[in-house]
């Protein structure tokens, strides 16, 4: 299993470099950042630090969207990156939720995001590809790669995922969904034609380790009000119960009442106290490091291939060494 430390990119940015050095040194061997131009520092401009600062570190956000850089852009940021340090970026991709509701706009259609999946890993590595009605091509691109590996939650991303992803971020740390939407994403592959054992899975969430749960609930409550913030979206569309979506999933947003994204992805979010400690345990990784390491054994034996840890709490760096020294030694041994 390999392991990853998402950050949002508060100010300094020379913070967020310093914590990526630290992971990277710990045997983490991916670096992913937020993307939300509005709510944090450019994260293009401090992936570019990271990795001149790195020697093995991949990088990307997590997770970018087709909006808000048109597509061509965001392929050539990812190619200049790689052609400066030999193909170690990975993109990130969702609808873009934070990014575009902050700015007062829509969330992207899955039929605009799965066009850009292949618009931008065509461009990326150095294909023609259709921008508009009109074909492109970034004529300096050599020896690209670029793997894009998309966010989803409900029936029709998942499928989405499947049909044209190289990898699936999958945000939150629950066996009995991770088990559902990992079976989705690869029914959806091998029925479009693909091996479905060539996705990546990363699972994301929260990792607080420690005895003081009563702590590491509290510092964790808000990925479960972002969980619950995209869950709602679901809910809109499909309905409570039309079994598209699992109760598990639907029935603890039941008592919420919005949300306010200038606290997105912050300990201490006012608009998450619906969540209760029962969701946190559920979609986190919380408690000593064994448990930490009984967990990820079962999400691995699920088939997840990378776990990234959110680190937005007050124990960034204890969770980092901690990782670092009793846990990734016994998920990579």
């Amino acid at each position: 299993m390999d392991f990853g430390l998402v950050l949002q990119t508060d100010p300094p940015a020379s913070a967020v470099v310093g914590l990526m050095r630290r992971a990277e040194r710990n045997g983490f061997r991916y670096g992913w950042t937020f993307d939300s131009a509005v709510l944090w520092q450019e994260s293009f401009v401090i992936l570019g630090r990271v990795l001149e600062h790195t020697r093995r570190l991949t990088v990307g956000p997590m997770v970018t969207n087709p909006g808000t850089r048109t597509w061509e852009v965001t392929a050539s940021t990812f190619a200049t990156l790689n052609e400066m340090y030999g193909n170690r970026t990975v993109c990130g991709i969702g609808r873009g939720d934070s990014a575009m509701r902050v700015a007062g706009r829509k969330p992207n259609t899955l039929a605009q995001l799965g066009e850009a999946i292949d618009v931008i890993r065509d461009l990326a590595e150095g294909r023609e590809a259709q921008v508009d009605g009109n074909p492109v091509r970034i004529p300096w691109v050599r020896d690209g790669k670029l793997p894009v590996w998309m966010a989803a939650y409900g029936p029709k991303a998942l499928a989405l995922a499947g049909q044209k992803a190289d990898g699936f971020i999958l945000q939150l740390a629950d066996p009995f969904l991770t088990e559902w939407m990992v079976r989705a994403v690869r029914t959806a592959a091998e029925e479009a034609g693909r091996d479905p054992a060539s996705i990546t899975v990363c699972v994301a969430a929260p990792a607080y380790v420690g005895e003081d749960l009563a702590r590491a609930h509290e510092q964790c409550r808000w990925f479960g009000g972002m969980v619950g913030n995209h869950v709602a979206d679901l809910v809109e569309r499909y309905g409570e119960h039309s079994g598209l979506v699992p109760e598990e999933l639907t029935a603890y947003i039941k008592s919420r009442q919005g949300y306010d994204y200038s606290h997105h992805g912050r300990a201490g979010n006012p608009s998450t106290d619906f969540v209760p400690d029962e969701i946190v345990d559920r979609f986190c990784l919380l408690g000593p490091p064994e448990a930490h390491v009984a967990k990820l054994t079962a999400l691995r034996d699920l088939g997840v291939d990378q776990f990234a840890v959110y680190a937005m709490h007050d124990a960034k760096e204890a969770t980092i060494d901690a990782y670092g020294e009793r846990v990734i030694p016994e998920l990579t041994s």
